[in-house]
C-alpha cells in the first residue's frame, strides 16, 4: 500500500464518521418523540422508562471497553457497530413502549463502545500534545449526529413516517462498517504509515502509558482515586447531555409550542454550539499549557471554565422568549463539550494504553447513570413541577465535579 503523511488524521476523521452516526441514531427518537408517542399513546412517564432502558445499557461501558481492550479496536469495534445499525432499524418495527423500551436497552449496550473506542483510538493514534485536539474532533461527531437528527426525522415524516429515519440510519451505520474494515489497523501494523509519522505518535507518547500487560487489571484501575474523580465529574456532567437529546425537543413543544417544522429549524442549534465547544475546551487547555501549566491543571481549568458558562442552564425556564430560551440551550451545549471533551481526554492523560478503553467505559457508565437518574425522575415529576427546577439543578452540577476534579486527582510522580 503506498504511503503517505497524516494517516492519524485520517483515522480521527474516519472514527468521526463513526460518533456521527452513534449519535444520530441515539437522537432519533428524542426529535421523533412527540409523534411517536402521540400515534402510539406512550405517556411521559412510559417515555422516561425507554429513555431510561437505554442509560442502563449504555452504563455497561466498562464491558465494552473491556472488550475493546482485550481483542483490540479493528474486529471488537466493527461487531458493535454492526450490531446497533442493526438494532437501530428495528426500531422502525417497534409497536408500543415496551418494545422500545427493549431495543433501547440492547442499543445502549452496544452504542456505549463509543467513547472508550475513541479514548483508544486517542490513546494509540496520537502523541500527548495532540491528544487533547485529537478527542475535540471525534467528540464534534456527537454533536454533529444530533444536529443531523431533526432536518432526518422532520423528512421521513413529511415524506414517508418516522420509521423511515430510524432505516436510514441504521443503513449509514452499515455503510461505514465497510469503509472501517478496509482501512483502520494500529500504528504498528498500518501499511499507508510513514515510518516519520510512525516515530513521531510513538516518542510522542510517555512510556509509561504505553505500555501493554494483556487484559486490564481492574482490581487495579478500581482502587485508583483518579478514575473515580473523571467518573464523578462524567457523572455530574451528562445529565445536561440528556436533557439536550432526550427532553429539549418535548421542551419545545409543550412549553414553547414548537411545531415540526420549527423543531427541525431550531433543535439542531444547541449541538452546533457542542460542536464549538469541542474545539474550545482543548484550546483553553492547550493555551494554558504553553503558558507553563501542568497538562492535568491546564485540563481541570478548562473543565472549571465550562463548569462556570453552563450556570446559563439555569435561566432557560425563566426566559420571557423561545429565542431566549434557545440562546440559553446552545450555551448550555458550548458548555457542556468544552468541559465534557476534556475530562474524557483525562482518561489518556492517567491510563496505558491497555487500560484506556476500560477507564473510560468506566468513566461512561458513570455519565450515564447520571442521565439514566435524570430521565427517571424527570419523567416522574415534570408534569407536576415543570422544568424549571431541573434547569437550576443542571446549572450547577458542574461547579461541584470541578472542585472534585481538581481535590481528588493527583499528578503522576
Amino acid at each position: 500500500m503506498k504511503r503517505f503523511p497524516y494517516v492519524r488524521w485520517t483515522i480521527i476523521g474516519l472514527f468521526v464518521g463513526a460518533m456521527i452516526i452513534n449519535y444520530l441514531t441515539r437522537s432519533v427518537l428524542g426529535v421523533a418523540a412527540p409523534t411517536i408517542m402521540a400515534e402510539q399513546h406512550i405517556s411521559s412517564a412510559q417515555y422516561s422508562w425507554i429513555t431510561g432502558a437505554f442509560q442502563l445499557g449504555v452504563m455497561l461501558q466498562p464491558v465494552c471497553g473491556y472488550v475493546l481492550d482485550v481483542i483490540g479496536l479493528k474486529l471488537g469495534f466493527g461487531l458493535f457497530v454492526a450490531v446497533w445499525s442493526l438494532l437501530t432499524m428495528a426500531h422502525g418495527l417497534a409497536t408500543g413502549w415496551f418494545a422500545f423500551a427493549g431495543l433501547r436497552g440492547a442499543l445502549g449496550l452496544v452504542e456505549g463502545s463509543a467513547q472508550p473506542a475513541g479514548m483508544k483510538v486517542v490513546a494509540e493514534w496520537f502523541p500527548a500534545r495532540e491528544r487533547g485536539t485529537a478527542g475535540g474532533i471525534y467528540n464534534i461527531g456527537a454533536s454533529l449526529g444530533a444536529v443531523f437528527a431533526p432536518p432526518l426525522v422532520a423528512w421521513a415524516v413529511l415524506n414517508h413516517d418516522w420509521r423511515a429515519a430510524f432505516f436510514v440510519a441504521g443503513l449509514l451505520g452499515l455503510a461505514w462498517l465497510v469503509a472501517w474494515v478496509i482501512w483502520y489497523a494500529p500504528p504498528r501494523r498500518h501499511r499507508a504509515l510513514g515510518e516519520a509519522e510512525r516515530d513521531l505518535i510513538l516518542s510522542g507518547q510517555e512510556q509509561n502509558l504505553a505500555k501493554h500487560r494483556g487484559r486490564p487489571p481492574l482490581k487495579e484501575l478500581l482502587a485508583r482515586r483518579d478514575l473515580w474523580a473523571i467518573a464523578s465529574a462524567r457523572f455530574l456532567a451528562d445529565p445536561v447531555w440528556g436533557m439536550l437529546s432526550l427532553w429539549m425537543p418535548l421542551y419545545l413543544v409543550q412549553v414553547r409550542h414548537f411545531d415540526l417544522t420549527q423543531i427541525a429549524l431550531f433543535a439542531w442549534l444547541p449541538f452546533l454550539a457542542a460542536d464549538v465547544g469541542c474545539l474550545f475546551g482543548p484550546a483553553v487547555a492547550a493555551a494554558l499549557q504553553r503558558r507553563g501549566l501542568h497538562l492535568l491543571d491546564a485540563r481541570r481549568a478548562a473543565f472549571t471554565l465550562g463548569a462556570v458558562l453552563m450556570t446559563g442552564m439555569m435561566f432557560v425556564g425563566s426566559a420571557t422568549s423561545p429565542v431566549a430560551a434557545v440562546a440559553l440551550l446552545c450555551l448550555g451545549g458550548f458548555a457542556h463539550q468544552t468541559l465534557s471533551v476534556t475530562v474524557i481526554t483525562m482518561s489518556s492523560d492517567l491510563f496505558p494504553q491497555d487500560q484506556v478503553a476500560t477507564a473510560t467505559g468506566i468513566g461512561g457508565t458513570a455519565a450515564n447513570l447520571g442521565v439514566l437518574i435524570l430521565t427517571l425522575v424527570l419523567g416522574r415529576f415534570v408534569d407536576q413541577v415543570g422544568y424549571q427546577p431541573f434547569f437550576i439543578l443542571l446549572g450547577l452540577l458542574d461547579l461541584v465535579g470541578a472542585a472534585l476534579l481538581w481535590t481528588m486527582i493527583r499528578k503522576p510522580a
